[in-house]
């Protein structure tokens, strides 16, 4: 219970509701602040002509190395699409080696003068420890930005080592050691959809069906017992198979200069969400989700130099949320939060991440450009530990290669150093973590 809404804990007394619920409220006060703290921005638009002559993409050395012109007959519709695909041909520490393939599409459905940017990427891959993954996500702007619709489909069959609940010292599984197998098959089915009602804000709602089924629990097979196991008969979940399906509310401020690399402004998505068991959840639960982001523009004449904050976290209010749906690591939409920890890591009823980066070009035609960046998260338990309790810390740096610079699509390699042995990670990906 961390949230400050008397009409849903109508048990608990007011001093204790202030009390569990005044640190992450301030600290989701202040990072608001930073957000909608910034100068004015235009919309989001693609690259003018003369950054784009002064950028070389992937595309560009090819066609130096093998002195082949390059093509101009699409020139007029660079600025309305751009699409950029690449085999998924490398490591991820939460999923082994990674073989498929990645798309991302940028285009512009309305002027560039009032109509942001809509993105959409398609991923197929299959890896080395057993996990097989079928996703599609979109945010797409109309004309005027009268309406956004975002989703996010997926199906997989997921292998991932749980360490069990909650962040620090007192959770007996943080040693790689005392990691255990869960595998499970994974259907999610999100779409929300906002109307524009003022300048950058949007408020909406929309639905998602998160479905876990064929739940195999490698801990409980071989001893009798497991985090997963014990927490599920605790709350009243069948271990084998639950589904969280809610129906969501949400506001929306974007004021981003751009949805995949972003040198300016501010992104606030904030909602609550409401799963009940006559929508075929197994148990009835609320929570509290945002999601923040802000970008600095450290020089006008190398606007790439950027200082990026994210903060995101979901809080229970109320019932009971699935073991392997608590939010935890690296659960984001695009999987990317948390480097240096396997995905799931840290997980929680209630659970709070944070990451600052800078981003900084390293090849004057901004080929190759790098990053350095640091983060934390702390997540709660069922029965005593607290959410902002504990903190489990990361940081490390990574390198950029401009894959297409109509779309600012980015090739990421990334090394990372957490607690508990988990350093020396690489992690590649297309495109910037937030």
């Amino acid at each position: 219970m961390n949230y400050c809404t008397v009409t849903i804990l109508s048990k608990a007394t007011p001093k204790l509701i202030f009390t569990r619920s005044r640190s992450f409220i301030t600290g989701f006060l202040i990072c608001s602040l930073l957000c909608f703290f910034s100068v004015s921005l235009t919309a989001q638009r693609a690259p003018s002509s003369e950054q784009l002559m002064s950028s070389k993409d992937i595309g560009d050395i090819f066609n130096q190395l093998f002195h082949k012109k390059p093509d101009t007959t699409t020139e007029t519709t660079a600025s309305n699409r751009s699409i950029s695909a690449l085999p998924s041909l490398g490591y991820n520490p939460s999923y082994g080696f990674v073989f498929g393939g990645k798309a991302s599409i940028i285009k512009q459905y309305g002027d560039a003068s009032n109509t942001d940017l809509s993105a959409a990427g398609l991923e197929a891959f299959y890896a080395t420890k057993g996990i097989t993954s079928v996703q599609a996500r979109h945010s797409i702007f109309t004309e005027g930005n009268k309406w956004i619709l975002q989703g996010n489909w997926q199906l997989s069959k997921f292998v991932i080592d749980d360490y069990g609940i909650g962040t620090g010292k007192r959770n007996p599984f943080t040693n790689h050691d005392s990691s255990y197998q869960l595998k499970f098959s994974f259907l999610r089915l999100t779409e929300i959809v906002y109307r524009r009602i003022g300048k950058y804000l949007f408020a909406g709602g929309g639905i998602s069906f998160d479905m876990r089924s064929k739940i195999e629990d490698e801990r409980f097979d071989s001893i009798g017992t497991s985090p997963h196991e014990r927490y599920s008969v605790r709350n009243g979940f069948n271990p084998r198979k639950y589904f969280s399906n809610g129906l969501i509310i949400a506001i929306q401020y974007n004021h981003r200069e751009h949805p995949l690399r972003s040198y300016g402004g501010a992104y606030v998505d904030i909602s609550f969400r409401y799963n009940p068991t006559w929508l075929a959840s197994s148990k009835k639960s609320e929570q509290f989700i945002y999601d923040l982001r802000k970008y600095f523009s450290l020089s006008k004449k190398n606007p790439e130099h950027v200082l990026a904050l994210w903060h995101t976290a979901s809080y229970k209010l109320g019932g009971s949320v699935p073991y392997l749906e608590m939010p935890a690591t690296a659960y984001d939409t695009y999987g990317r939060s948390g480097r240096a920890y396997t995905m799931g890591r840290f997980k929680g009823p209630s659970y709070a991440y944070f990451e600052a980066e800078w981003r900084f070009p390293i090849l004057r035609n901004k080929f190759i450009s790098g990053v350095v960046f640091a983060n934390t998260q702390t997540a709660s338990d069922d029965l005593k530990t607290k959410v902002y309790e504990y903190w489990e810390p990361a940081a490390g740096a990574g390198l950029r290669v401009l894959f297409n610079k109509k779309s600012r699509s980015t090739i990421c390699i990334d090394y990372a150093q957490g607690k508990y042995h988990s350093g020396g990670l690489f992690f590649f990906a297309l495109n910037e973590v937030f």
